[in-house]
Order: structure tokens, then C-alpha cells, then sequence
């Protein structure tokens, strides 16, 4: 399976936890970007996400956090982080979302609040 067939990004509107996935196959790596409002924990995402993929993959959560996704006013917010995964480094997390999100006025990260 090429990676290049996985979406970078598969996020909900509004706020919830989001983790940060580095997928590896072969010689290939990529990040991803998953966030979903029915996830009570990080844990949650990353065991979907698991589950979805082919078992030949290899998944590596490099942490989580919150977003919040405005897209009526094209905006999101990246914050906090994951008790379990720990924080993601939130300016990877933004890059991915501005390449993805790439008509939206406002794409920002901060190290306030949980």
C-alpha cells in the first residue's frame, strides 16, 4: 500500500482531542493528522486509526493535544496536549493542517490551556 493513498488529514469540526501519527512502511514515512469529537481519550484515535489500517503498516502516535476547528470562519487552534501520548509537536501538526486547509485565514497552535 502506497502511503501516498492516505489522507494527511481526517479531522471533525468544533473541539476535540487530535493525535499526531507517524506511519511507516518499507523505506516510506508519513504524518498524519487525526481528530474526531466521539474520542473520550487520545487512546481512543489511535486505536481506530490502528484498526483501519493494514497490519503490514507500522503506527507511532508522537503525541496529541486539542483542536479546535472553525470552519466557517476558516480558523483552527492547536493546543494542549495528550496525558497518555504526551504533547505533539504542535507546529508539525500545523504545517500538515496548512498544506491540507490551504484557503483558511488562520491556522495557529499555543502552548495555553488543556
Amino acid at each position: 500500500m502506497s502511503l501516498l493513498n492516505i489522507p494527511d488529514v481526517i479531522i471533525d469540526e468544533g473541539i476535540f482531542k487530535y493525535i499526531l501519527i507517524k506511519i511507516s512502511s518499507n523505506d516510506e514515512n508519513k504524518l498524519i493528522v487525526r481528530g474526531y469529537k466521539r474520542s473520550p481519550y487520545h487512546s481512543d484515535i489511535f486505536d481506530e486509526v490502528s484498526e483501519s489500517f493494514n497490519k503490514k503498516l507500522k503506527l507511532e502516535c508522537l503525541g496529541g493535544g486539542r483542536i479546535n476547528h472553525n470552519p466557517e470562519n476558516k480558523e483552527i487552534m492547536v493546543y494542549g496536549y495528550s496525558q497518555g501520548f504526551g504533547k505533539a509537536n504542535h507546529d508539525i501538526t500545523v504545517g500538515i493542517l496548512k498544506n491540507h486547509f490551504k484557503d483558511y485565514s488562520k491556522i495557529s497552535w499555543s502552548d495555553e490551556g488543556y
